[in-house]
Formats: structure tokens, C-alpha cells, sequence
């Protein structure tokens, strides 16, 4: 009868041991799966950070109902309504630039650069940016924006108030000339924008070194390029960035830019 009892006791143990062992291999198996899912949520959340800042990098009427005026290239967050696809009143025609190309200066701080602006590949910025050039528009105004990361580097110019913001009467679009691939190499001068490809207004990047930017939701007119003096920017470049709400690698120049002028024949 004792060894009965005896050989009961083990058994009891031997199940309980082995429920126990069951017990821990399944909290095991359920701890795993959740730090995999818990792993694949930040992987995602990570991604999609990446994807709407690039998205937004170039967002110029940030609150309006317009901006990456907006590469932005993006910081800059996202315009809180979609513009109608037409033109404000005040937008030059694009015919008064198709098929011509502008020459001229773009000064900053005081330093020149040599620029052309494209108008047989890119009419209606082209005669945007003329007749801003023509009304001094830009002088004056300030580099807001610098963003330096791998496969991106870009300064961002030419907001209303110098704040990022677009002027909400003045928008346009659509985009033209965006490259296929995404690549906008070093000394491409494109146009800034929002969620709308009708979102462009004032605001322009020059990309100081070779960048990549998404084109799934209409990319980002190329309107021209810096012939000379690109050392000017990747001088203001070299001279650091203030973290802003993109991070330690987008926010305002610690070198503050101004546009002395804009001029073009």
C-alpha cells in the first residue's frame, strides 16, 4: 500500500513537472511571438517614418490647404486640405516660357551661382520662377530648409514668411520634367510642393549632392540647374544643420541663407 501511495506521488509529480514544462514552452512560444510582432510593428513604423518624411520633405504651405512647397525635398509637414487642380489667378501662363531656356544669377549671402531654367522641358515652372525673378520676389527671402543624409542633400529656399509655409493664392501646377528613378543629381534645382502635383507655389530645392526622392505620388518638377557655384551651397551645407522635427539630419541651416537675388535673361 505505501509503495501504491509512493508511486502515486511520483506520478502526480511527473504531471505536474511535465504541465509545468508544457507551461513554459507555450509562455516561450507566446513571448516569442509577440516580440516578433512587436519587432515587425517598429520595422513598419520605422519604414513608413522614413517613407512620409521623404514624402513631405519638400512641404512649403504646411498648414494651407497646399506644400514640399514640399523634397523635400521634406521636412515640412502636410497641408490639411487638397488644392483643386487648376491654377491661381495670378500664375503666369506657361506659354510665355515654352521652348525658351533662362539664364542668370542666383545670389546667396552674397555668392553667386550661375543657373539656367529649363522652359522646353519644364514651361509652366519656368515662367513661374521668370516672373518671380522679374518682380523680386525672392530677394530677400530665406533658405529655410537643409537636409544632409545618405542619398539626400538638399537646400530648400523661397517660402512667403521664411517659416516653410506656401502662399495659399498663389499655387499651381503640375509637375513636369520628374525623373522616372527618383535620382535629382547634385546641382538639380526643382520645385517644392505638397500632397497635390497642383501644390507647387514659391518655394524651390537645390540638391547639393546626388539625391533620391520618391515619384509614387507625382515626384518633383526639375525646372533647371546650377551651372557654377555650387560650392556655395555644400559650404552652407558643411556648416551643419539645426535639428528641427525631421531630426539631427533636417532642419534650418545653422548658417543663416538669405536670397540677395534672383535674376534671369
Amino acid at each position: 500500500m505505501a509503495n501504491s501511495k509512493k508511486d502515486d506521488r511520483e506520478a502526480k509529480a511527473r504531471v505536474a513537472r511535465m504541465q509545468a514544462n508544457q507551461r513554459m514552452h507555450q509562455d516561450g512560444l507566446a513571448r516569442r511571438k509577440r516580440d516578433n510582432l512587436i519587432a515587425a510593428a517598429a520595422m513598419v513604423v520605422a519604414v513608413g517614418v522614413a517613407v512620409v518624411l521623404a514624402l513631405t520633405v519638400f512641404s512649403g504651405s504646411r498648414n494651407d490647404a497646399a506644400a514640399t512647397d514640399n523634397p523635400s525635398a521634406t521636412s515640412s509637414a502636410s497641408p490639411t486640405a487638397a488644392p483643386a487642380q487648376t491654377n491661381s489667378p495670378t500664375v503666369p501662363k506657361a506659354e510665355s516660357a515654352a521652348g525658351k531656356v533662362f539664364t542668370g544669377t542666383l545670389t546667396l549671402n552674397g555668392q553667386p551661382l550661375g543657373v539656367e531654367f529649363d522652359g522646353t522641358k519644364a514651361p509652366q515652372a519656368a515662367a513661374v520662377f521668370k516672373s518671380l525673378a522679374d518682380s523680386k520676389f525672392m530677394n530677400g527671402k530665406v533658405c529655410h530648409r537643409l537636409a544632409d543624409a545618405a542619398n539626400f542633400g538638399v537646400l530648400q529656399c523661397g517660402s512667403l514668411k521664411g517659416d516653410g509655409n506656401g502662399d495659399p493664392n498663389y499655387q499651381w501646377g503640375p509637375v513636369e520634367n520628374s525623373p522616372a528613378d527618383g535620382k535629382y543629381p547634385a546641382g538639380t534645382i526643382a520645385v517644392a510642393r505638397g500632397s497635390s502635383t497642383y501644390s507647387n507655389g514659391t518655394q524651390f530645392f537645390i540638391t547639393f549632392k546626388d539625391t533620391i526622392l520618391p515619384q509614387d505620388t507625382g515626384g518633383y518638377t526639375i525646372v533647371g540647374k546650377v551651372t557654377s557655384g555650387l560650392d556655395v551651397v555644400t559650404k552652407i551645407a558643411a556648416g551643419g544643420i539645426t535639428p528641427g522635427a525631421g531630426g539631427a539630419t533636417d532642419g534650418a541651416p545653422k548658417t543663416k541663407v538669405t536670397i540677395d537675388s534672383l535674376t534671369l535673361k
